[in-house]
């Protein structure tokens, strides 16, 4: 709560510093109209750098067409209310058509001194320094910015905990028939003792880490470095995995002793999980228990033979999850 209440604070005294500094240098240029400098400066201000210097492109082009279309309405209707609301509605027509919403308000603001002026081309240069020194105050107010790669790698860290612990969850409940807790709660235990869903939890912490790894990106607009996105993407691919190897493990009632081999594929996953491992080594581990399975004799009851069918599917869907993994690294 007090990080919290300290970032919304300096947020504020940031876009309040802003605003004062660009009326105060519009005030020194001499320009009418300073407080607009101000207003534009709020507006311009977003959450990441990219999204600050996208926003100032899109409202710069807009700015542009919005000069066009009020010197046509105003040269042909005069300076009226009339020529005003025609102005209107070609420009926010427009800039619905061109995703530009968050102009509208701000360029048509500037438009309207031309009304209040009675006059076009000799207010021309006061608007289009306004506009300048608005959006640049909103740039430099950003430019502090930075990548928080330590919070990514914390984020990302609990992230790969969640999933270690379903892992060795998985490998428990695989050596286990009576699974009826795991069916009760529709989720795997917690190995910390927490009550809440094992996979909601999972999911919470990758859209944590998602969210930092989208604001790292915005905060590095010249960087093409997406590797915290790519991470984010390929550890949300195993987790869709996970869940449906989950399912079949669950439903599974009958153990052969095959059951003890995956449960011991599982449990080497969990100890060799993180970042750096390539998975090539597990990768052939499981190929191997694959082709022992095969050279083994034939199920002798129905429902062994449809247990070891589903382990045999869940090695497959550990094969892909291994792979998400090995194209990552690749």
């Amino acid at each position: 709560m007090k990080n919290s209440l300290l970032s919304k604070s300096a947020r504020s005294l940031k876009i309040a510093l802003g605003a004062v500094l660009a009326i105060a240098l519009a005030s020194a240029l001499g320009l009418q109209y300073p407080t607009t400098a101000g207003i534009i400066t709020i507006l311009s201000i977003q959450g990441t750098k990219l999204e600050t210097l996208k926003t100032a492109g899109k409202r710069a082009l807009a700015f542009l067409c919005a000069l066009a279309l009020a010197g046509l309405c105003y040269g042909l209707l005069g300076y009226s209310v009339w020529a005003f609301g025609v102005y209107l509605f070609l420009f926010v027509l427009l800039c619905l058509v061109m995703r530009w919403q968050e102009a509208i308000a701000m360029d048509s603001v500037l438009v309207s001194h031309f009304l209040s002026q009675g006059a076009f081309f000799s207010l021309l240069g006061n608007e289009a320094l306004l506009f300048c020194v608005g959006t640049g105050f909103g740039i430099l107010v950003n430019l502090h910015l930075r990548s928080r790669r330590e919070q990514f790698t914390l984020a990302s860290d609990r992230v790969d905990q969640q999933i270690k612990g379903i892992l060795g969850d998985m490998a428990r409940w695989l050596a286990q028939e009576d699974k009826s807790a795991a069916a009760g709660s529709n989720a795997v235990s917690c190995p910390i003792g927490c009550g809440e869903n094992y996979f909601d939890m999972l999911w919470e912490a990758l859209g944590q880490a998602e969210t930092c790894a989208v604001a790292n990106y915005g905060n590095a607009p010249f960087s093409r470095d997406t590797y915290e996105l790519d991470y984010v993407r390929m550890r949300q691919q195993q987790a869709v995995i996970l869940q449906a190897v989950y399912d079949n493990i669950r439903g599974i009632t009958y153990l052969p002793r095959q059951a003890g081999q995956v449960a011991k594929l599982l449990k080497q996953i969990q100890q060799e999980y993180h970042r750096y491992n390539n998975v090539e080594g597990l990768l052939s581990q499981l190929q191997a228990l694959l082709a022992d399975m095969q050279t083994q004799d034939l199920p002798r009851s129905r429902e062994e033979f449809e247990a070891r069918a589903v382990l045999f599917y869940i090695l497959k869907q550990l094969e892909e999850l291994l792979e998400v993994k090995k194209r990552f690294c690749a």
